[in-house]
């Protein structure tokens, strides 16, 4: 059991950090102010970092990890193309972005409450993982 719920966080880990890493790269190119570009920038290094630190573990299980639910991914294109195109500014940016964020977390979280029997170093992933995406949401609260 301790196996299986490990790789499973380690998937929706994996997960959630291609999604908020495509997130931050449709947006990229939208943003005007130079400190919100680099929360932004700074925020997606850590993404890839940790991410490392989750293939590392993944290959040790011999899985590959998971991809983001390919209905998400495009509701979330959708929905950051269009709000976009209506306005291209640092408000709209920062609020689509707090609004990843609080959904990573909320997925996080059930995600460690459902696999409670994963080990302690995965949890902590998770948990560093939910971090980053708190302190993204509060750096950029003076966007919104």
């Amino acid at each position: 059991m301790i196996e299986s719920d490990t790789i499973k966080l380690l998937r929706e880990c994996d997960a959630g950090i291609k999604m908020g890493t495509a997130s931050i790269d449709e947006v990229l190119d939208y943003v005007h102010d130079e400190t919100l570009g680099k929360c932004l920038s700074d925020c997606k290094e850590e993404h890839e970092k940790l991410k490392e630190e989750i293939n590392v573990l993944l290959d040790q299980y011999h899985d590959d990890g998971k991809e983001p639910n390919p209905m998400a991914k495009s509701m979330s294109w959708v929905k950051t193309n269009v709000k976009l195109v209506m306005d291209e500014s640092d408000e709209t940016i920062a609020n689509l972005i707090t609004d990843g964020c609080n959904m990573g977390v909320k997925s996080l979280n059930r995600y460690l409450n459902q696999y409670k029997a994963a080990d302690e170093k995965s949890k902590n992933i998770a948990k560093r993982l939910i971090h980053i995406e708190e302190k993204l949401a509060d750096d950029i609260c003076c966007f919104l």
